[in-house]
């Protein structure tokens, strides 16, 4: 009795099931009736509509993004030794112009300040090289300076023709 396979199902063909699913056949498909409006002026006013969307879709004006009008971002460079506070400025002057908190401080940030002003926050390395050749494009340059050692940097990069610079005095200790 084990060793004979199974035998398939047959679907009851005659009987009340069978008319039972006959009639399910007959309702597969698509109810026309379902989705028809149930006056003339409705149904009118719905392919009004539609047709009106449809062109409102096409004839949708493409914003231009370029900003011929705008001016360029305001760059502002923060450059000074390791160590003396120039990521906690950067952090504070993100703070303080978006009120959203940067956890991490990599390349250049641009922050709206305006309706059409943007700054632009670079954070320089402690090479002289760098901090002249970012003192070529920057608008203001933030000098950090660790006030443990003194104003020798100040001195430099003003000689180099830098367009602004401000000096910031971090690590003062009062004894």
């Amino acid at each position: 009795m084990d060793d004979r396979p199974h035998k398939a199902h047959r679907p009851a063909q005659s009987g009340a099931k069978a008319d039972k699913k006959k009639g399910k056949e007959k309702q597969h498909g698509f109810n026309e009736k379902a989705f028809a409006p149930k006056s003339g002026r409705r149904a009118e006013r719905q392919g009004r509509r539609n047709v009106e969307r449809d062109q409102t879709r096409l004839h949708v004006p493409l914003v231009n993004r370029t900003p011929d009008d705008e001016p360029p971002p305001v760059i502002v460079a923060i450059v000074g030794p390791p160590g003396v506070g120039k990521t906690t400025l950067l952090k504070s002057l993100v703070r303080r112009y978006t009120k959203q908190t940067l956890n991490e401080a990599k390349g250049p940030i641009t922050v709206v300040s305006g309706k059409k002003r943007r700054i632009t926050f670079i954070e320089c390395n402690n090479d002289l090289n760098s901090m002249i050749d970012i003192g070529k494009i920057a608008d203001l340059v933030l000098l950090m300076i660790d006030a443990s050692f003194g104003f020798e940097m100040a001195s430099l990069l003003h000689n180099r023709a830098v367009p602004v610079l401000i000096c910031c005095i971090g690590n003062v200790r009062v004894s």
